[in-house]
C-alpha cells in the first residue's frame, strides 16, 4: 500500500516546476530540454521525468521548493505598478503584500500605473499563462471617467468597433452610467492588448482621466478597500481554472 501511495505523488518534472511556481508547464519543457534541470544532482532533460517531494530539484543552479498554491485578489491603488521589481524604484504591487504572503507570488497580466481596481496574483503559474494568454476571454469590466462627454456617434461607433494600429476591437459592452453623467462610461472587454480602454477611447478624441477594473473574470470587489487584498474563495479558483481549460483548447 506505501508503494502505491508514493507512486500516485510522482509528477512529470514540468508539471513539478510548475506547481512550485517558479514557470508555466510549457516554459518549463524548454527550460528543461536545455539542461538548466537538475534531479538530485544530475540535470534531465526529459519533461515527463517522474520526480517526488523528496526529490531535490534544481532550477539553474537555484532549489526549487514546493509551495502551495495561493491565489490573492488585490484591489490596486493608483501609482503602483505591476511588476516584482523595478530599476527605478517605484512603488510596486508585491509591496502590498509584503509581511502578509509568504509565497512568490506574481501579477497575472497587468495594469499601468494610473490604473486603479482587480488584479489577480499567484504562484500557480499554469493557470496565469492560461488567463494572459493573448487569445484569453477573460472578462474584464472597466469603470471609466472621460474628459468630456461621450457623444452618441462616438458610442455607436466604439459599440460596432475599431480598427487600431494593432487591428479591429469591439468591446463586449460598452455604455454611459445612467446615474452620473456622460463623463461616466462602463466598458466589458475580453483583449488582453496593452492599453486597450486608453486606446480604445483616444481613437475617438477622448482623454481617459480614471480607469478602474471593477470586474475580473466575474470576480467583483465589493467589500474590498483600495490598496487591501485577499484570498480568493475556492469556487472562485475553480471557476478561474475551468475558464482558462475552456480558452486553451
Amino acid at each position: 500500500m506505501k508503494k502505491q501511495e508514493n507512486n500516485s505523488e510522482l509528477m512529470p518534472l514540468n508539471k513539478y516546476l510548475s506547481n512550485a511556481g517558479v514557470c508555466s508547464r510549457r516554459d518549463a519543457v524548454e527550460f528543461i530540454k536545455l539542461g538548466h534541470v537538475q534531479v538530485n544532482g544530475k540535470a534531465i532533460k526529459e519533461p515527463g521525468h517522474k520526480v517526488s517531494q523528496e526529490d531535490k530539484v534544481h532550477f539553474k543552479g537555484t532549489i526549487v521548493r514546493g509551495e502551495r498554491k495561493v491565489y490573492i485578489l488585490l484591489n490596486k491603488p493608483i501609482d503602483y505598478i505591476t511588476t516584482v521589481e523595478d530599476e527605478e524604484g517605484r512603488r510596486s504591487v508585491i509591496d502590498l503584500l509584503r509581511g502578509g504572503v509568504k509565497e512568490r507570488v506574481y501579477p497575472v497580466g497587468r495594469l499601468d500605473r494610473l490604473t486603479t481596481g482587480l488584479l489577480l496574483l499567484t504562484n500557480d503559474g499554469e493557470l496565469a499563462q492560461n488567463l494572459s494568454h493573448p487569445s484569453s476571454e477573460v472578462k474584464k469590466v472597466y469603470s471609466i471617467v472621460l474628459d468630456q462627454e461621450l457623444k452618441g456617434q462616438d458610442l455607436i461607433d466604439i459599440k460596432n468597433g475599431l480598427t487600431l494600429k494593432d487591428g479591429f476591437i469591439k468591446p463586449d459592452r460598452v455604455y454611459c452610467d445612467s446615474k452620473r453623467n456622460r463623463r461616466h462610461v462602463v466598458i466589458q472587454i475580453h483583449s488582453g492588448k496593452n492599453r486597450i480602454v486608453r486606446r480604445i477611447f483616444k481613437e475617438r478624441g477622448y482623454n481617459v482621466l480614471k480607469l478602474d477594473r471593477i470586474n475580473y473574470a466575474g470576480i467583483i470587489k465589493k467589500g474590498l478597500p483600495v490598496g487591501r487584498w485577499r484570498v480568493l474563495k475556492k469556487d472562485e479558483v475553480i471557476a478561474l481554472k475551468k475558464a482558462g481549460e475552456i480558452r486553451s483548447v
